[in-house]
């Protein structure tokens, strides 16, 4: 099991790994791994996102490892997605801190029915522009999610021109 980075004595700054934690967020989510997913939460981490497409605000509520770990097989309901951290900004005092992430989610659905004759069908990306307002806690295993919000900024629907196979590849799809 992957563990969050640890900040400080081994050299790592605290907003590397902040940072890190971030990222490793991000790809546990388009991985769909909810064990991953959980893993970088405290025991007693809280997720609060929205309800979309009903509400943007963040009015659900994902407490503890058991509902942290379904968070990302709610995403299936999507093709695939693709979480872009972008701006990071972070505020570490001993070991607590609070940090706000920005991020682009790509959220690709697939077209309802394949006609049976004329154009293709058209894929959409549902793109979700987001600021995660987060409180992290440092323990033994590193940094953690100890309270993660998601603000959903806004929203685009884009159609897609093209799609490609899907990430990650089957197991011995690469190189020897």
């Amino acid at each position: 099991m992957t563990h969050p980075v640890a900040g400080g004595p081994d050299g790592v700054s605290d907003e590397a790994a902040l940072h890190a934690l971030s990222l490793a967020y991000a790809d546990a989510a388009d991985r769909r791994d909810g064990d991953r997913f959980a893993a970088l939460f405290l025991d007693d981490g809280v997720l609060e996102v929205p309800r979309f497409p009903d509400d943007l605000r963040p009015v659900v509520t994902r407490a503890g490892t058991d509902a942290l770990s379904k968070v990302p097989g709610g995403l299936r309901r999507f093709d695939r997605t693709f979480h872009q951290v972008t701006n990071a900004s972070f505020a570490v005092d001993g070991d607590r801190a609070t940090g706000d992430v920005g991020c682009v989610a790509h959220h690709l659905v697939p077209p309802a029915v394949e006609p049976a004759s004329g154009p293709p069908p058209t894929w959409v990306d549902h793109v979700w522009f987001i600021r995660y307002r987060d409180h992290y806690r440092r323990g033994p295993g590193g940094w953690r999610f100890a309270r993660r919000v998601l603000h959903l900024q806004w929203v685009e629907e884009r159609p897609v021109d093209r799609v490609g196979p899907a990430w990650p590849p089957p197991a011995g799809d690469g190189p020897p």
